[in-house]
């Protein structure tokens, strides 16, 4: 076969006056370009560049492999075992130690050679196969397939995110691994007491672990109503301490910097600030806003799903833009570092005790302020007590509460 020349690739246009390049692709499509010249060496320099780009997606399109490397257990991390072993992960080798530390046995190659693709070939090059992995073809059976059923529960009813399954599906493994593979249903709260004493010695604060511990008690719950389990040996065995940093309400000077400086951020996040400030609502609350609805003339939203207590009519400040569908989008984590980094660097708000979240405590602190009845606070801010009073009709009506937050003039 001829070899093909850089001139075989050029030709005249009968629509115009310049020289063309033409190309086609590994399917035998055909794509025209012009050189935006006249003179044939001019073009032939112009149609380099091209030229060389075409020939470099024919050769990646050519089906060819390169040897890439796939991993049993991540390396560098401790693993439980399928029967409750004890795994520490290299990147050559497994090593297997039992409920005492000692090795087991010799050393196992950890995966091995993986042949890919190159544009489908991952970064870092392997693939890491471990329990989670091997549970999407296999079902599991005791307190891991109680942990999956849970989170698959967990995640059609309330949008379970992938880093929390993993945070639940560690703290199970650090229990196994605390008691030598025990069973739940054989478990005390003394062995639950394990967990927290353990996670203390890490240096982590009692937040921290009542957060963690959380996925074993509503798994524990969960297996409770499914009539797996009996007993709960979590509930309550992790107590909020007094390690916990108190966060600060932001103070009227606070708010004026605020204030000058809002314009530095996007109009979402401002509207998102404004309603926070003025309502006292939680991030997550404000980020679940998608309808808005009318009552006596005044706009409100329904808010609040962390109890049932929460759950709340809560009214929109003067001028508030309509909504008609959901109003902020994103996480909550996400949008509390990017206030953080807003009032530490924008706003001068240095004291790391106030937060994002310090909207709220200055919310209760002016509507104490001003006089307003407990209970009118306790419909606005949804807290978890309640008088029983309370429980009984809709509540306020809707003009009232915002009477209220309107002299309270959170923002």
């Amino acid at each position: 076969m001829t070899k093909r020349t850089q001139n075989d690739y050029i030709f005249e246009h009968p629509q115009s006056r310049n020289l063309y390049v033409r190309l086609r692709d590994a399917k035998g499509r055909r794509s025209i370009q012009s050189l935006g010249t006249t003179d044939r060496r001019q073009a032939e320099i112009n149609a380099l560049p091209l030229i060389a780009a075409h020939k470099q997606r024919l050769l990646d399109a050519r089906p060819r492999f390169e040897t890439g490397r796939w991993y049993e257990f991540e390396p560098g991390r401790e693993h439980i075992g399928p029967s409750g072993e004890r795994i520490i992960a290299t990147r050559d080798s497994l090593i297997y130690l039992d409920a005492n530390g000692a090795i087991i046995g010799e050393p196992k190659p950890n995966g091995g050679l993986q042949y890919q693709h190159p544009t489908r070939l991952r970064e870092p090059s392997f693939e890491v196969y471990d329990r989670e992995r091997a549970a999407a073809s296999q079902k599991k059976s005791g307190d891991d397939g109680l942990m999956d059923d849970y989170i698959a529960q967990a995640r059609k009813g309330r949008g379970l995110a992938d880093h929390q399954a993993k945070e639940a599906r560690d703290t199970l493994a650090l229990f196994k691994r605390l008691t030598n593979g025990m069973a739940i249903k054989k478990a005390t709260r003394a062995d639950g007491r394990r967990v927290v004493e353990h996670l203390k010695g890490l240096g982590q604060k009692s937040a921290t672990i009542q957060k963690r511990l959380g996925w074993l008690v509503a798994m524990c719950k969960f297996g409770i109503d499914e009539g797996v389990l009996e007993l709960n040996p979590f509930s309550g065995v992790a107590k909020q301490g007094d390690d916990a940093e108190r966060r600060l309400p932001l103070s009227d000077d606070d708010m004026v910097l605020i204030r000058a400086n809002l314009s530095k951020l996007d109009t979402r996040n401002q509207l998102l600030l404004r309603f926070l400030a003025y309502t006292g609502a939680r991030l997550s609350e404000a980020l679940s806003i998608k309808e808005e609805m009318t009552e006596g003339g005044v706009r409100y939203v329904m808010i609040g799903h962390k109890t049932e207590q929460s759950l709340r009519r809560v009214p929109l400040p003067d001028g508030f833009p309509s909504i008609k569908g959901p109003l902020f989008t994103g996480t909550a984590l996400a949008a509390s570092k990017r206030f953080g980094v807003f009032l530490r660097t924008r706003c001068g708000i240095t004291d790391p005790r106030k937060v994002l979240y310090s909207l709220r405590h200055r919310m209760k602190d002016r509507l104490r302020a001003v006089g307003c009845p407990l209970d009118v606070q306790y419909e606005l801010l949804g807290h978890e007590t309640k008088t029983i009073a309370a429980g009984y009709g809709r509540g306020y009506p809707v003009p009232v509460l915002k009477e209220w937050l309107d002299k309270a003039g959170g923002f």
